[in-house]
């Protein structure tokens, strides 16, 4: 019985354990801009939906992940009014490794009002480009 709970309680301990991202995101941060499609407010991931348009000019469909709604709305007074459908954004992350248009948001991070140039984002390790950090 003792072995059968050891077993068991090895086995569940990788669900309890915080999850990196070492090795999924690429190092170096990428500033892109475009334009939102959708928000999904939700813990313990919120989801940007952007139509970014890439070097040819074709308009790709990207997914930016950040912290959950309840850091996002304590942290910096998000609601589900603060973007909506149409807002232009300039957003600086990591890319995913695989090369899908995916970017991560969680560290090395911000997002800007592209015509208003407001920062309503960023993450305490994030530097502007120039000041430092690899672009």
């Amino acid at each position: 019985m003792k072995y059968r709970a050891l077993i068991l309680l090895l086995t569940a301990l990788p669900a309890f354990a915080p999850h990196g991202d070492a090795g999924r995101y690429e190092e170096n941060t990428v500033v892109m801009t475009g334009t939102v499609v959708e928000v999904q407010l939700v813990d313990p991931h919120s989801i940007l939906v952007l139509d970014i348009p890439n070097d040819k000019g074709q308009v790709v469909r990207w997914q930016a992940e950040l912290g959950g709604r309840t850091g996002l709305t304590k942290n910096f007074g998000w609601n589900k009014n603060t973007l909506k459908f149409g807002d232009k954004l300039t957003i600086t992350g990591r890319r995913v490794k695989s090369g899908a248009p995916y970017i991560n948001m969680t560290e090395k991070a911000n997002i800007v009002m592209t015509d208003t140039g407001k920062e309503i984002f960023r993450t305490p390790n994030y530097e502007p480009p120039g000041a430092g950090a690899k672009q």
